[in-house]
């Protein structure tokens, strides 16, 4: 039996045998070739303790068991908001075992993850692996040079440095040749990547992507969950493959014992497919406004002035605040949010967890300072970091231990802090108490909801085992998350880990903005800023613009154009400007909003590809439809002209959006954008084709 689905133009094909062993043949945006033996290209792995791992495979998640043993037993396709869904169920030992792919009506993406249900078994599961998602038969098409002729994307990130993509052969990462000799075509070799903790972007984003440099033909995933996560690339009996999953016992130290009468669902992942890199994530972007919450915010994607980078750094008070606030609300920002240290008298690090406000900073209250921000028609904000108590917070002696993530029998204390569990009624109830007081009492309507601790491989109170304890525990704050939202839908949360360190989408389905970056120095942030929407949408993605106290104009232009096609998180002592500077910043601010409109409709593009921090040129754009808009920077080097191409129909005119009255040369021709800049200098453009 042949299970196929046409959708969004991709062709998905699997294979039912005699026997009923599901095979996934094809998922691409082209029919499968014929494949001669197709025994290894399963739709699930999963791997039980004490079940023969049935393949010679290292350290690689293949030949498990009883994922060779599953049977099919029914599929459905239905129709659901999104689209098309399939679900499709095996069987072995009254373990059952459900696929679900979710196709979502015009992109070019499936959302796919696998649930397990133990009804029909009497005995216990011990799960050690269980893939969201295998696709095998990679690279099908081209020559059969498996580790030169692909190409692997990988998306570095650190603190100061997120979402820095790079581009290798997968002999470049170590992938050999294949040896010829009969019986020995596979590798020992896999390329993995994984994340283990509560940073899941703290070496990489949850993402990856994989490109026949023949047929260039992409497949580009990202993991969708706070907490621990693992892929890896390898190769099945001559066939190369991906595999993409939650936590593991190998990876993560996390396994499931699965009981009787339970239930467990994998993390999800999604899987978009195109005919390049730039193509994939242009639908991943469109896929990830389609799972969002709907809220106003992304609607009307305004712009946040926060105290904290290159300003107040964590000290605030009334007499520094007022002057800031004016000047906020004088170049038009929506928001105000007073960054950290609003809660301490003096230095406030291992003593976080109260959240009351500090009235040696506020001798009128805090409320004096929230209220003076909506009298300027701005929303306030405050900065949290509600899932940590800092060992020398007063309550800590009051609360008992089980609030905290434990090990061994003991809390786990990182950089001074605890970690709060959310599985926990009464950190709930703590939780929501704070909440309530900041919306109810203070009239707070934004929350930077920060996050600088990585709690590592969990808590085994409570669970089986420390990454059990973790996985529950993330999915218990999307579920107070969820809860918060229901009460007050209209509050701006901002998703923050010391910068991007948790920028994924289940949380981000959830929150409207992500904080990309905690880099303090401009040149260096348009790197960041240049390629962040590859793992954010860009009316979620907040770049910070300050221009410095002692700057000069095309610092101040440059700070701008960081900021101005993503999500400006405006900061900088704004009042030590000079009165030409502040203008420009309100010029950019004014121009963002009159633009914002178009951008949180398009879809990102890179003109010179993907750079890096030690680029030169970069080049961001957003294609909305007849109009184009372009960023373009010269970080360092010498006066230069450079040609940006631009994508689909010929370009018309060309316009300096901004800033308008400080022209740099350009033309506009066949070939595209040619700009010419200083070094240290940037522009915005905007271009109307036919």
């Amino acid at each position: 039996m042949n299970i196929e689905l046409h959708e969004n133009g991709l062709d998905l094909h699997i294979l039912i045998t005699e026997d009923g062993d599901v095979r996934l043949l094809n998922l691409s945006e082209h029919t499968g070739e014929e494949i001669v033996d197709s025994r290894w290209f399963r739709l699930v792995e999963i791997q039980e303790s004490g079940q023969n791992l049935d393949d010679n495979c290292g350290s690689k998640h293949t030949g498990s068991q009883p994922g060779s043993l599953l049977r099919y037993v029914s599929h459905t396709i239905k129709e659901n908001g999104f689209g098309k869904k399939l679900e499709l169920t095996q069987a072995w030992r009254g373990l059952t075992v459900v696929s679900h792919l979710q196709f979502y009506s015009g992109i070019r993406v499936v959302r796919s993850w696998t649930e397990l249900h133990s009804a029909e078994s009497t005995d216990v599961h011990p799960i050690e692996y269980l893939s969201s998602f295998v696709l095998t038969g990679l690279g099908a098409g081209g020559e059969d040079l498996r580790d030169k002729n692909h190409q692997l994307y990988l998306p570095h990130s650190s603190w100061f440095g997120e979402a820095q993509w790079k581009t290798y052969s997968l002999s470049d990462l170590g992938y050999g040749a294949f040896c010829e000799d009969e019986g020995a075509n596979f590798s020992m070799k896999r390329i993995a990547i994984s994340s283990t903790g509560t940073w899941p972007a703290s070496e990489h984003l949850p993402m990856g992507s994989f490109v026949n440099v023949h047929t260039q033909h992409t497949i580009t995933w990202q993991i969708e969950t706070s907490g621990s996560w693992n892929w890896e690339i390898s190769d099945v009996h001559g066939q190369l493959y991906v595999a993409i999953s939650g936590p593991s016992e190998q990876e993560n130290g996390f396994a499931l014992l699965l009981k009787p009468g339970e239930s467990f669902q994998s993390v999800p992942c999604a899987i978009a497919l195109g005919n390049s890199f730039q193509h994939t994530i242009q639908e991943l972007t469109r896929y990830r406004r389609a799972i969002r919450r709907k809220n106003r915010d992304n609607e009307n994607p305004s712009v946040i002035f926060n105290d904290y980078m290159n300003c107040l750094w964590g000290d605030p008070t009334t007499a520094k605040e007022i002057p800031l606030i004016d000047a906020a609300a004088h170049v038009g920002c929506r928001y105000y949010c007073v960054d950290c240290g609003w809660y301490s008298d003096g230095p406030w690090w291992d003593g976080v967890g109260e959240w009351l406000p500090s009235r040696a900073r506020f001798p009128g209250g805090i409320t004096e300072v929230l209220n003076y921000i909506r009298a300027k028609g701005m929303i306030p904000g405050l900065w949290m970091e509600l899932e940590v108590m800092g060992m020398q917070c007063p309550m800590l002696q009051k609360v008992p231990k089980d609030w905290f993530f434990q090990r061994n029998g003991k809390p786990i204390l990182y950089r001074s802090r605890y970690q709060l569990d959310f599985r926990n009624p009464e950190v709930i109830r703590f939780a929501n108490n704070i909440i309530d007081r900041l919306v109810q009492e203070y009239g707070v309507g934004y929350i930077k909801m920060d996050y600088n601790i990585n709690a590592g491989i969990g808590t085994d109170l409570h669970a089986d085992n420390a990454g059990q304890g973790l996985l529950e525990h993330t999915r218990a704050y999307l579920a107070w998350l969820d809860e918060v939202f229901a009460r007050y839908p209209d509050l701006v949360i901002e998703n923050c880990g010391s910068g991007g360190m948790r920028m994924e989408y289940s949380i981000l389905s959830r929150m409207s903005i992500q904080s990309v970056t905690d880099q303090t120095d401009y040149l260096k942030m348009a790197a960041i800023a240049a390629h962040c929407a590859t793992g954010v949408t860009p009316e979620q993605a907040a770049i910070w613009s300050y221009p410095l106290p002692n700057g000069d104009e095309e610092e101040t232009i440059f700070n701008m154009v960081n900021a101005m096609l993503l999500r400006i998180h405006q900061s900088g002592h704004l009042p030590r400007l000079s009165a030409a500077r502040l203008a420009l910043v309100q010029e950019g601010i004014a121009c963002h909003q009159s633009i914002c409109g178009y951008l949180k409709e398009g879809v990102p593009f890179w003109p010179l590809g993907l750079g890096g921090m030690d680029s030169p040129f970069l080049a961001f754009g957003m294609d909305c439809g007849d109009t184009l808009f372009l960023a373009v920077w010269h970080v360092h080097g010498p006066k230069q002209s450079i040609t940006l191409p631009l994508p689909g129909h010929k370009a018309l005119r060309a316009q300096c959006l901004y800033p308008q009255d400080r022209p740099v040369p350009y033309t506009l021709n066949d070939g595209g954008l040619t700009v010419e800049l200083n070094a240290s200098m940037a522009r915005l453009f905007v271009i109307c084709r036919a």
